[in-house]
């Protein structure tokens, strides 16, 4: 296989060395170029020999010396340089499925590419894989590789996926285990299927695999109101979700006894669910399964109140409103709180969100669409500007779940909006207006 060039980047080496739109990329220093990952790893070479083949048809060889992490400035029409591989599973809990119809066709498209999984953090389930794509893995020692395993038991993974092969793909964990390839997992636990005994054997069997497996994230399946003739599954409720925080619990101290720290971690909205306090920050570490929902509550407390405990303001007469998900209601009203008592001038006005799309057991900020968010504020005074969330609106930044974008909301609700960043000092920095 072959890519073909889309374009150059201006003064770059490839620019210098006259390689053209249309060219077709052969190999690099004799390895032939298939998609990113060849790419990105045979690049990174001080010297390098390009076999191409012209628009016309010509082929050529072009030297270049460059140092190690120089980009040479070759463009590609898509980011993977081939299609996007989509998942083969049928999964009894995928979110997916739960969609209602007539949303963006993106939406619905299950990828499972192991190359995404380096490139940008996804979750693989090993059965997309082959054997010699595994090799590949191990042989350019792609590292961390994060495998969403359900189940380390062969025979429920095959019926939670209802794929013949999710069973047997298992053995890549221990391939990549053994040639010493970072691993972070992910079991997403239905009630009475994958937790309770199962989910101590998972953790059990996982643990053999440590210290290459470096983190397990425990998430409780999402559930929509739009499950027509999918696989029965019920939600967690007080006492399961506390029975699950209680097996991690008892997993963790069992294997800290043996290697002097924890790897399992429950997401943020078990102990939500069992009414819990959440632990601090310091109990997850460097917080390695923070994009599971792992561990964002006690992180967004920690950076905000270090920035508050900072900040010296006073506000003329600042009054605001921010908008967020039921689940994160009760942190973001108590850091609006805290907010209020050390700012002079400051109001913060917080509301939550019911996700009115997906239903009322989907209760995460980062599935708001931009009508339940209208549906939440309208007729309210919301002072001068409406922050929300920073997780709702889709990569590019400018839309929500249902299409609408951020300045549609602003227009229909006619006042200023302002999508809050990632971390407690973005969020305290929305309360002052950037101040």
């Amino acid at each position: 296989m072959a890519v073909t060039v889309s374009g150059i980047q201006k003064g770059s080496i490839a620019d210098k060395k006259k390689l053209g739109k249309g060219d077709v990329l052969l190999s690099v220093n004799g390895n032939e170029i298939n998609d990113v990952l060849d790419y990105r790893f045979y690049i990174n070479e001080t010297k390098l020999v390009l076999s191409l083949k012209t628009a016309e048809g010509k082929s050529k060889l072009v030297m270049i010396k460059k140092d190690e992490a120089e980009d040479i400035g070759l463009e590609f029409e898509t980011y993977l340089m081939d299609k996007q591989r989509s998942c083969r599973n049928k999964c009894i809990f995928c979110f997916i499925d739960q969609l209602p119809k007539g949303l963006r066709k993106s939406l619905y498209f299950k990828d499972d590419d192991s190359r995404l999984s380096f490139l940008f953090g996804n979750y693989i389930t090993l059965t997309n894989l082959t054997d010699a794509e595994a090799d590949r893995i191990i042989r350019m020692h792609i590292s961390p590789v994060n495998i969403s395993v359900q189940t380390m038991n062969p025979d429920l993974r095959v019926k939670m996926m209802a794929n013949p092969k999710a069973g047997d793909s298992l053995k890549y964990l221990y391939k990549f285990a053994e040639a010493g390839i970072a691993i972070n997992t992910q079991l997403v636990l239905c009630p009475g299927i994958n937790d309770g005994n199962e989910l101590e054997f998972s953790l059990n069997e996982l643990s053999k695999l440590y210290p290459a497996v470096q983190s397990i994230a425990a998430v409780p399946v999402g559930l929509s109101d739009h499950r027509e003739g999918l696989y029965p599954i019920e939600p967690y409720d007080e006492k399961t979700a506390g029975d699950t925080i209680d097996i991690i619990d008892d997993f963790n101290k069992k294997f800290e006894a043996e290697h002097g720290e924890i790897i399992a971690y429950a997401a943020d909205e078990f102990y939500l669910k069992a009414k819990r306090e959440m632990p601090d920050a310091e109990f997850y570490n460097d917080f390695p399964q923070l994009e599971n929902g792992v561990g964002m509550w006690a992180l967004l407390k920690s950076e905000f109140e270090e920035a508050l405990e900072e900040c010296s303001l006073t506000l003329p007469d600042r009054r605001v409103t921010a908008v967020t998900g039921r689940a994160a209601y009760p942190l973001i009203a108590s850091l609006a709180k805290k907010a209020e008592e050390k700012i002079k001038g400051l109001t913060v006005n917080v509301i939550a969100a019911e996700n009115k799309l997906l239903g009322s057991m989907i209760t995460v900020s980062g599935l708001l669409c931009g009508a339940d968010i209208i549906s939440a504020v309208e007729g309210l005074d919301l002072g001068d500007e409406l922050i929300i969330p920073p997780n709702c609106l889709r990569s590019e930044g400018d839309m929500f779940l249902d299409d609408m974008t951020v300045e549609e909301l602003s227009d229909k609700l006619k006042i200023k909006v302002t999508q809050n960043g990632p971390g407690g000092s973005d969020l305290l920095l929305a309360f002052t207006g950037g101040i």
